[in-house]
């Protein structure tokens, strides 16, 4: 599963790994403003951006390839603006669209395949965030294992009842919605459960980590480092 695998991506250990997540936080939606904001996106400052989250990629150590194809996710959805600019008579605002889109994903892959996910809220309390939106982030996460904990018990179910053999299409829809009518009943009761041993085991709205980290000079480093690269390139390409 896409957050299985996001999870085991973050605990990876290179340089980047090792930065401090508000360092990362702060890098990434600059980056992403950049690239939404840059008018006209041309062919060299959307190769030097990309030829950069690579780079990053390899020294973050993470599956290239994989990475590549994980954001091309984000195309599907973007093509529908794509398409309509295009339709629009706007060939190259459709691009445009296509390849910041494309970009924007691969960068947040990036961030999410670095830094684990308790690392990431820690951040954005840190930055100011509000807590109410760090809370439900972090039962959302929690809770998506929970989910696919369950679907993998009834699919595992079904198989071994003969659930997979050959059917007419409305009786197979039929039985996919009374599957996810069951499931979310199923994850639901499972999650009221959770949450009733958080609370008798002391929770009170708050995950406490079980190290905080330290905004050090090599953080400081990489801030700096980043955050003039990327505003460099975009200043230096038109010219080029």
């Amino acid at each position: 599963m896409h957050h299985v695998v996001l999870e085991r991506w973050s605990r990876g250990d290179s340089l980047l790994h090792r930065r401090d997540a508000r360092a990362k936080w702060v890098v990434t939606p600059l980056f992403l403003a950049l690239v939404a904001t840059a008018q006209p996106f041309d062919g060299p400052l959307g190769a030097a951006y990309a030829a950069l989250l690579v780079c990053s990629l390899l020294l973050a150590r993470l599956p290239v390839f994989q990475a590549l194809a994980r954001a091309a996710l984000v195309l599907p959805f973007a093509g529908v603006f794509a398409l309509a600019a295009l339709l629009s008579g706007q060939p190259e605002r459709a691009g445009e669209l296509a390849v910041k889109a494309y970009l924007s994903a691969l960068a947040v892959l990036l961030l999410v395949g670095t830094t684990p996910f308790i690392a990431l809220v820690r951040g954005l309390e840190s930055l100011g965030a509000p807590r109410f939106l760090i809370l439900v982030s972090q039962f959302v996460y929690r809770y998506l294992f929970v989910i696919s904990e369950q679907a993998q018990h009834m699919r595992a179910s079904s198989a071994c009842r003969g659930g997979f053999g050959r059917r007419n299409r409305r009786a197979a829809l039929r039985a996919a919605a009374g599957a996810v009518s069951v499931l979310f009943a199923r994850s639901y009761a499972r999650a009221e459960n959770i949450h009733r041993a958080m609370l008798a085991r002391g929770f009170h709205g708050h995950f406490h980590p079980l190290r905080h980290g330290r905004f050090g000079s090599a953080d400081a480093a990489y801030l700096a480092l980043a955050s003039a690269l990327l505003i460099g390139l975009r200043l230096a390409m038109p010219r080029l």
